[in-house]
C-alpha cells in the first residue's frame, strides 16, 4: 500500500525484472487497475508499477463530494506512487482517461518522466468535438446487446454481478474483433471487486477535465521537454483527429498508429504495441 500526503491509502504492485521503471495509470476514471497482463508481458523489460486509483478497487477512498476528486489530487496521488516506490525517474503510460493523467503529471513533474507513453487518450480539446461521433460508433458496435447494456445502465442501485455485466458489455465494444470482443472484456473483468467502481469520482473527474483551458494547456504542452509516443489504434470508436492538436503542441514527439487495433491496442497488436513502447 502507498499512503498519501492526505492519509489514503493506494493499492500498487511492483512485478517484473527490468531495470527501468514503468509506472501504469489505467483508465476511467472511476475504475480499478485492468493491468495485470500487459503488466506480466513487459516484466522482461521493465520494474512495471501499478496502482488503483483512489476509490477505485483495492484503495481507499475519501468522502468530500467533487472536492476530494480532483485533477490536482489525482496528480498528486500518481506524485504518492512514485515516492512511495523510491523512484527517481519513470516511464509513464497512461491509458485513455490514465493517458491523460499521465499527461497533466508529465506537465507538473516533468524532471520525474523520463518518457510518457499516451495510449488512447482523446487529446485535450473540448469534448464536443470527438463525444457525438464516439457516442454513436458505440450504440452502433453495442448491436443486438444494446437493449440489455441499456436495462442494466437504468438499474439505480445495481448488484456487483450487475454492474460486472454492464461493464463488460460496455468494454466489448472498446476490441477491434467482435468475435472476440465478450471474452477479451470478461477477462478485463476478472477478478472483480465489489467496491471497483466509484460512479461519482468519474463523474466529478470528467467534469474537472472538461472545464480545463485547452489552450492553456496546449501552450503548457508546447514547453514539455519530455520524450513523448502516442500510440492509436486506427479502430478505437473515438475518433483519433482529436489527438491531432496535442501531437502538433508536443516538442518531442512521435505518434504509432496501429492499424488492426481498437482502444486496447495491446490487446491486438503486441508486437506493434510493444515495439512502440520500448522502443
Amino acid at each position: 500500500m502507498i499512503t498519501t500526503d492526505d492519509g489514503v491509502r493506494l493499492w500498487a504492485r511492483r512485478t517484473g525484472s527490468g531495470a527501468t521503471p514503468l509506472v501504469l495509470c489505467h483508465g476511467g476514471p472511476g475504475i480499478r487497475d485492468t493491468f495485470g497482463e500487459l503488466a506480466d508481458r513487459l516484466g522482461d523489460r521493465y520494474a512495471v508499477h501499478r496502482w488503483d486509483q483512489r476509490g477505485c478497487g483495492r484503495s481507499e477512498g475519501r468522502d468530500g463530494g467533487a472536492e476530494a476528486y480532483t485533477l490536482a489530487r489525482a496528480v498528486a496521488d500518481l506524485e504518492a506512487v512514485r515516492r512511495g516506490f523510491g523512484l527517481e525517474r519513470m516511464v509513464l503510460l497512461g491509458h485513455s482517461w490514465g493517458a491523460y493523467l499521465a499527461l497533466r503529471y508529465a506537465l507538473d513533474h516533468p524532471r520525474q518522466v523520463e518518457r510518457l507513453v499516451y495510449v488512447s487518450g482523446v487529446g485535450i480539446g473540448p469534448e464536443e468535438e470527438w463525444r457525438p461521433a464516439y457516442a454513436e460508433n458505440f450504440l452502433r458496435a453495442l448491436g443486438p446487446r444494446r437493449r440489455h447494456w441499456e436495462e442494466l445502465a437504468a438499474l439505480p442501485d445495481p448488484s456487483p454481478a450487475q454492474e460486472r455485466k454492464q461493464c463488460v458489455l460496455r468494454w466489448a465494444t472498446d476490441f477491434a474483433d467482435p468475435d472476440r470482443a465478450l471474452q477479451q472484456a470478461a477477462r478485463m473483468a476478472t477478478p472483480w471487486y465489489a467496491d471497483g467502481i466509484h460512479t461519482a469520482a468519474g463523474r466529478w473527474l470528467g467534469a474537472a477535465k472538461r472545464a480545463e483551458d485547452p489552450a492553456a494547456l496546449l501552450a503548457r504542452c508546447a514547453r514539455l521537454d519530455v520524450e513523448t509516443v502516442v500510440v492509436d489504434g486506427a479502430l478505437d470508436m473515438r475518433p483519433r483527429s482529436a489527438v491531432d492538436s496535442l501531437v502538433a503542441a508536443l516538442p518531442r514527439v512521435r505518434r504509432v498508429t496501429l492499424a488492426d487495433a481498437g482502444h486496447m491496442p495491446w490487446e491486438e497488436d503486441w508486437e506493434g504495441f510493444r515495439a512502440a513502447v520500448t522502443g
